[in-house]
């Protein structure tokens, strides 16, 4: 009924294309809205971003911040393996001059940060660790000091992880719209 309401209202306003900065949200407005009469055209942000580099709108700034810094991309679920976005977020970094690093699970072999599996709201199950954590100690394998993420739940477990193995000082959590615009003359 919710998203039945959903699409009402946006059919009102004449809505055709959908920008969202959450793979979850992506997902839902993107397969399951046309189900239901929702027919629009949905693009995540960084597939925004991708198209306004791809059309020379963006660019990063000479002597911006990430040039040269080693950074690394985590694969939100509902983006990469749910709908096959891999290319777009990566992209949008690799314009940085950047030391750009994949993680050991990455891409249709991504490790979910554990928020899908609503590990974010609620006790951790019993285990050996938690899933952020694991998630996060690959990225220190890994050297970077900047992990790029595209999820706003995503960003949270992985903040949580950093946290947890006391690297607040090593390792930033930034979304790949910060990233852009801390990059661009924006």
């Amino acid at each position: 009924m919710q998203a039945m309401m959903n699409i009402q209202v946006l059919q009102g306003y004449a809505i055709r294309k959908i920008v969202t900065a959450c793979p979850h949200c992506f997902n839902t407005l993107k397969n399951e809205y046309p189900n239901l009469g929702g027919n629009f055209d949905v693009i995540h942000h960084t597939q925004l971003i991708q198209s306004l580099i791809d059309e020379g709108k963006l660019r990063p700034a000479d002597g911006h911040v990430f040039k040269g810094k080693r950074i690394t991309y985590h694969d939100p679920c509902y983006l990469a393996r749910a709908n096959e976005v891999y290319e777009a977020p990566r992209k949008a970094l690799e314009i940085l001059d950047s030391d750009l690093v994949e993680l050991k699970r990455c891409r249709s072999n991504g490790l979910c940060c554990g928020a899908g599996g609503a590990q974010m709201f609620k006790e951790p199950e019993s285990g050996e660790k938690d899933i952020n954590v694991e998630r996060i100690e690959e990225v220190i394998a890994s050297e970077a000091s900047i992990v790029a993420a595209a999820c706003p739940f995503c960003m949270t477990m992985l903040r949580d992880g950093v946290k947890v193995k006391e690297k607040e000082q090593q390792i930033q959590v930034l979304d790949i719209a910060e990233i852009t615009v801390m990059a661009s003359n924006l």
